[in-house]
């Protein structure tokens, strides 16, 4: 059975290698030490840069050159006093005083609960999040950095860092895969030094040659790497490393409420640890990845009219189905419904 397993991994790897999948302990194929001193991982890396590329040239029209210029040297953008003060104000009354349906996800130290947004559903009974959610600039911005088109997911975050245990994995400098992705905060109330901000370390979302050489060193043991995260194409990233490869100290997003942060998570990011006591934060949280090597903009499923107005719930539904179908773990339990702070 073992053996039957494994070759249907290599037969099914040529779709998969065109597809954003990333998993090296997963796939025999694509977690060949082989495979990859031949530089297969580094192939799709350049690859979907590549691709990516051309579509930032369809994109970049509906967005500033101002984004343009701040995300090709950085890696994200960040708007500060990103609403008018009537429209954060009415945000922030909607998320803090409604009753969710709430979803938590625990990690090491870190406790995340999520409630997620569908924009068909909140015209009505909250009409200043719904107009968030379909903000163009918002949405113009997210696709430039994503390097695609399609219709993000939207959500209402709030996390809990534990400042006296610092075993949450994503406070490890890391990048969520192997080609460009876009997540965006827009951070609901200040986010102090101490307050477990999110750390990203401009410049890394280049492919340049120090880092694609850390890349293909990472993926000649990503297989049988002791960290999950790491083995399942997450690569985690030492200060060291980032030393190494050229690249200067993170910077650490304590910043004021209103403050919109939009970066390219193939870029190595973190949250940084609480510093002596249990640290909240709550934000407007979206992300945005497709199959890397689409060489349109357009085409997208979620992106569709019966789905778009619905993409929490059809998410939400697929990923109920893959548990069942046993090919992933549900991450997000439903806790009740209340309000969303801790």
């Amino acid at each position: 059975m073992k053996s039957f397993y494994v070759a249907l991994q290599w037969l099914i790897a040529p779709v998969l290698f065109f597809s954003g999948y990333k998993s090296f302990r997963d796939n025999a194929a694509l977690g060949s030490v082989r495979l990859n001193r031949w530089g297969l991982h580094v192939v799709r890396v350049r690859l979907a840069a590549y691709v990516a590329q051309l579509r930032r040239l369809l994109l970049g029209r509906y967005v500033p050159p101002a984004v343009r210029q701040a995300y090709q040297a950085n890696g994200f953008v960040m708007h500060k006093d990103f609403l008018s003060a009537s429209a954060l104000e009415g945000v922030r009354r909607e998320v803090f005083d409604s009753d969710w349906l709430l979803r938590e996800m625990r990690q090491g130290s870190a406790l995340t609960r999520k409630v997620f947004l569908d924009p068909a559903r909140l015209v009505d009974s909250h009409p200043h999040l719904h107009q968030l959610l379909c903000n163009k600039d918002l949405l113009a911005q997210m696709r430039y950095v994503a390097g695609t088109g399609g219709q993000p997911l939207f959500a209402i975050q709030a996390l809990s860092c534990d400042g006296g245990k610092q075993t949450d994995p994503q406070m490890v400098l890391h990048q969520d895969t192997f080609h460009s992705t876009a997540k965006a905060w827009l951070f609901l109330e200040d986010v102090s030094e101490d307050g477990c901000p999110f750390a990203y370390v401009p410049g890394s979302h280049i492919r340049t040659p120090k880092k694609l050489q850390w890349e293909y060193a990472q993926s000649l043991t990503a297989r049988s790497h002791p960290v999950v995260y790491h083995a399942r194409g997450s690569f985690r990233a030492s200060f060291e490393d980032v030393r190494q490869m050229g690249l200067p100290e993170p910077v650490r997003f304590a910043v004021p409420a209103n403050t919109l942060v939009i970066g390219d998570t193939y870029g190595f990011h973190a949250r940084s640890p609480a510093v002596g006591k249990a640290a909240f934060r709550i934000e407007i949280y979206a992300s945005l990845r497709r199959n890397p090597f689409l060489p349109w903009t357009g085409l997208d499923f979620f992106s569709l009219p019966f789905v778009r107005n619905y993409r929490g719930i059809w998410t939400m539904s697929l990923l109920k189905l893959f548990a069942r179908w046993g090919w992933m773990t549900m991450p997000w339990k439903v806790v009740g419904r209340g309000k969303v702070r801790f």
